[in-house]
């Protein structure tokens, strides 16, 4: 049976969208390009294919669908850059089945150009269609916030650039039955650049205030009272706060060889960022030595290993640095979580604690690097010999913060 919708990658972009379309009564067909880390619960699902989702492993459904949109997964290459290659296997394997007046839109995270430049060209020679005039193409960043209670597709704003005007219109229309409201950029560039500030808005701010943490532990000064008090500012400030290290799927983009001049200040912030398990594990060693233990043979616990509070999703997680480096130094590392079952670091296997509290009293040193809601932190900071909290979630004076 035809559907209205392909969404062609189902990871941590392509499974928000199709639960997003589908909940709107837009009946869609989800297509895998590669192994990617979105996940359903079972409810989720059952949800999902009662409301007329239908995952498919024929490409030729690809061709019965008004609109497609390439939700492959771009992950860091090895010179930092996003890594093409499942957009352009998306790309091939829908350009073979591409009808006229099909709408084609691209969410992945890529840099400016990337549409019009990359996609446009294996559209148009694997189809023998003509973007723009044979079927439209655009691009909107994916605004995917995962745990986020308050804001979801629905009153989230739609960003649209769209090869030509008509290319806008026809992804506008579609987007506007998900979404309250439709932004139009004026080409596929600009919606491409949206995607290229909000990220790196985001990773320069955490990397100010990951400096201010350094900086006001030096000084003595309390950075989470710092913080508390300047968000109560009403205009010109925005709160953001330190931790352990940036995970998640955004990669910051400082545009290093692709375009005239580079962004120097994404450059600074990811070297202040990519430092930040390094300080970690100086605060550890140092707090181990304050109270006559060495990071040597030290059993360090490690509580939330997971990028983000309350999801198992691990990309990016600066918990897996931390362990190394902590194995490195001959620490004996445990680790506790309860939205990941098994954890391994470059494949070896770290020992999960069952009881919390028991193995926080155990061990010498407990390092609290994601805030799952589940964990009773009072009661924490109570069992704990030692306890380090990355994250500013225990309740003052309970443990020593970063």
């Amino acid at each position: 049976m035809p559907a209205d919708l392909a969404v062609i990658g189902l990871g941590h972009l392509g499974l928000p969208l199709a639960q997003a379309a589908v909940a709107a009564g837009v009946s869609t067909l989800g297509y895998k390009t590669g192994p990617e880390g979105g996940s359903l619960t079972p409810a989720e699902l059952r949800r999902m294919l009662s409301g007329g989702f239908r995952p498919t492993t024929d490409a030729a459904e690809l061709g019965r669908v008004r609109t497609a949109v390439i939700c492959a997964p771009t992950p860091p290459g090895p010179d930092g850059a996003h890594d093409l290659a499942q957009v352009a296997s998306a790309a091939r394997t829908l350009a073979a089945h591409l009808r006229p007046h099909t709408t084609v839109i691209l969410e992945s995270p890529v840099h400016p150009g990337t549409t019009d430049d990359f996609l446009r060209p294996l559209l148009e020679d694997g189809s023998g269609l003509r973007a723009g005039r044979d079927f439209h193409l655009a691009y909107s960043p994916s605004r995917v916030d995962p745990g986020n209670r308050d804001f979801g597709p629905a009153n989230t704003p739609k960003i649209i650039g769209g090869l030509t005007p008509a290319c806008t219109e026809s992804a506008a229309a579609f987007y506007g039955r998900l979404t309250d409201k439709v932004v139009r950029a004026r080409g596929p560039r600009e919606a491409e650049t949206v995607q290229l500030l909000e990220t790196n808005y985001r990773h320069v701010n955490i990397a100010l205030v990951n400096e201010m943490a350094v900086l006001c532990h030096d000084l003595g000064v309390d950075l989470w009272d710092v913080i508390r008090c300047a968000e109560t500012k009403p205009f010109g400030f925005q709160a953001f706060r330190p931790g352990p290290g940036v995970g998640g799927h955004g990669i910051p983009q400082d545009l290093t060889g692709r375009a005239p001049r580079s962004l120097r200040m994404v450059e600074l912030a990811q070297q202040v960022n990519s430092h930040m398990p390094q300080y970690v594990i100086q605060r550890a060693a140092a707090l181990l030595n304050e109270h006559g233990k060495s990071a040597r043979a030290a059993r360090v616990l490690l509580l939330g290993v997971t990028y983000k509070a309350d999801l198992a999703d691990q990309q990016g997680t600066p918990a897996h640095e931390i362990a190394l480096r902590l194995m490195e130094l001959g620490a004996s590392v445990s680790y506790h979580d309860p939205l990941v079952p098994a954890w391994s670091v470059l494949g070896h296997p770290v020992p999960r604690a069952d009881s919390l509290y028991e193995a926080a009293a155990d061990a010498d040193l407990t390092i609290l690097l994601q805030q799952h809601r589940t964990y009773d932190l009072q009661g924490l900071s109570v069992k704990a010999q030692l306890l380090l909290d990355t994250r500013g979630a225990t309740p003052t004076g309970a443990a020593h913060r970063l």
